[in-house]
């Protein structure tokens, strides 16, 4: 399977080891975040799959990730939506809860990565309505951005 895949597991795990490490009672501010990154990270499960589709020479293989990710395509958009909503409720819990901090770089990279993940379901869902090659890179590069700046905020911050 592609090295994307990977990635996502382990920011996954990553998140919910910290986690379980650091708190007895979730706030709703990581409940949040959390499923938020669920989704974002199930969406970009689907590049990982078309890059192994592209990169595999198995047939077997190509048609069986090919199949499930027709059957996944259906939910695709709404996932990321739903991502955003549940992304734009964790920023809220924490700007009630916090304030805007300038000098923090986990505010400041969560900040960033909220903008990459409206730039992207926008991209997507104008693709739907208006498709066109320079959305299609546009929507992947915002996927690329979205996910490094996730794992800056997740990880490094």
């Amino acid at each position: 399977m592609n090295s994307w895949l990977y990635v996502n597991i382990l920011l996954f795990l990553y998140v919910i080891v910290t986690i379980g490490s650091q708190y007895t009672d979730t706030p709703p501010h990581i409940i949040f975040g959390v499923s938020g990154l669920f989704f974002i990270l199930f969406n970009w499960t689907r590049h990982a799959f078309f890059s192994t589709i592209r990169k595999t020479t198995d047939r077997k293989k190509k048609i069986r990730l090919a199949t499930i990710s027709k059957r996944v395509y259906p939910f695709h958009r709404w996932s990321g939506s739903l991502a955003l909503l549940l992304i734009v409720l964790h920023a809220m819990f924490i700007l009630e809860r916090y304030g805007i901090i300038w000098d923090s770089f986990k505010m400041i990279s969560g900040m960033v990565a909220i903008i990459f993940l409206f730039l992207m379901v926008l991209t997507g869902w104008l693709r739907l309505y208006f498709p066109s090659v320079k959305k299609r890179k546009a929507h992947i590069l915002f996927g690329f951005l979205l996910v490094f700046s996730v794992i800056f905020h997740t990880v490094f911050f």
